[in-house]
């Protein structure tokens, strides 16, 4: 069977859902000193021939640190083989909430 050009381009660089999520995990919220995807602020990852978007939210509309963690996502998923761009959509749609964050956050951050 024939693989599709996302399972070739996959193979050819490496370039997966996983390996976007764990540099992903890279990227901490500066106010709350924990990582992104443990969070819940990533909602979705979608890759096509090398173009990474990413859909996050933050957990406040008016989150003062936002610019920054943007400009952080783009930076650590930039570093990855394969990755020919970045797009970041900010969504508010569900609204973040800590229901969001990872059984190991809620710990560490005594949720």
């Amino acid at each position: 069977m024939a693989a599709t050009a996302a399972e070739a381009a996959k193979l050819s660089t490496g370039l997966s859902k996983e390996a976007v999520f764990e540099q992903l995990r890279q990227v901490e919220d500066p106010e709350l000193h924990y990582n992104i995807v443990d969070l819940g602020l990533i909602y979705g990852v979608r890759i096509d021939q090398g173009m990474v978007v990413i859909d996050m939210t933050f957990t406040s509309p008016m989150c003062p640190v936002g610019p920054f963690i943007v400009s952080k996502v783009e930076e650590v998923v930039k570093k990855l083989s394969g990755v020919t761009g970045v797009t970041i959509n900010i969504v508010w749609e569900p609204l973040w909430s800590p229901d969001r964050m990872s059984d190991e956050a809620k710990v560490a951050l005594g949720i």
